[in-house]
């Protein structure tokens, strides 16, 4: 709760990891934490009436900087924030606030950041400039460079309510329950049956199954008839569907990579 505490008094960490099930939800809570930081207003922060929270609330202040991933010539979101972009935010953070007493920035799907991109903001994150935070969100912590994670203070956040996350959990614990049957029939209904979700329920979902496999890897969870390896095969291709997921990989065709190849012989099925 430190984190939070120092938050409402518009200080932040100079570097910090926030995990959410959703990108939009990890995006929504840095965005408050940088109202924060910059907020000029008296008491808790952000307060939300000075110039500097109306500014971060319309995305337009100077000091609230978003890295993500840039867009080729044909409008597509490429696949990683690049060496480049982290370079020209090195040289960025080096210059004085333009209008507040901080700069923060914010550094969205964090994990898209190809390795030299996570190598070369390595001294930043250790040794920023004064006056300037860096927020990276992410809905998967393990997809970044251990020495990145470890130069991060890193805050963990919810989903967007009770009902949801329930859902969610009930769902990763029907998709391992068909899996554990083995009966690929089964599996193929069960997925066919959930497709229709929306993007932000299939990451939270693919979040949620990693949470449960990694508790009954850890012996937290009984393993409901999944072996070690039935888990650590799961663990890798959830891993694949977020990356899919991240490259605007539709909903039907994840639950269909579900449906063929969850299974310990489904690598040679369709």
């Amino acid at each position: 709760m430190a984190q939070f505490d120092r938050a409402e008094a518009g200080r932040i960490p100079h570097a910090c990891l926030i995990c959410a099930p959703t990108e939009e939800t990890a995006l929504q809570k840095a965005r408050s934490l940088a109202a924060a930081a910059v907020c000029s207003g008296t008491g808790k922060k952000p307060c939300g009436l000075c110039r500097d929270c109306r500014k971060a609330a319309a995305d337009v202040h100077p000091d609230i900087i978003t890295v993500r991933r840039l867009t080729d010539d044909k409008g597509k979101l490429r696949q990683n924030i690049t060496v480049d972009q982290v370079r020209e935010m090195i040289a960025d953070a080096s210059l004085l606030p333009n209008e507040a007493a901080q700069k923060v920035y914010i550094i969205r799907e964090a994990e898209t950041m190809n390795p030299s991109a996570q190598n070369a903001a390595l001294k930043l994150l250790e040794e920023p400039p004064a006056g300037v935070s860096f927020l990276l969100c992410t809905v998967n912590t393990q997809l970044l460079l251990a020495t990145v994670r470890s130069r991060c203070e890193q805050i963990t956040v919810a989903g967007e309510g009770e009902d949801g996350d329930e859902e969610v959990r009930a769902l990763a614990s029907a998709y391992l329950k068909a899996v554990s049957t083995g009966d690929a029939a089964q599996l193929l209904r069960w997925c066919a049956a959930n497709d229709g979700v929306d993007l932000r329920t299939a990451s939270a979902f693919i979040e949620q199954v990693r949470l449960l496999l990694a508790d009954m890897l850890c012996g937290r969870r009984k393993s409901g008839g999944l072996s070690k390896a039935d888990m650590l095969r799961l663990v890798a291709l959830m891993d694949r569907c977020a990356r899919y997921g991240k490259v605007n990989t539709g909903v039907r065709h994840l639950f269909g990579l579900l449906a063929v190849q969850s299974l310990p012989d489904s690598g040679n099925r369709g």
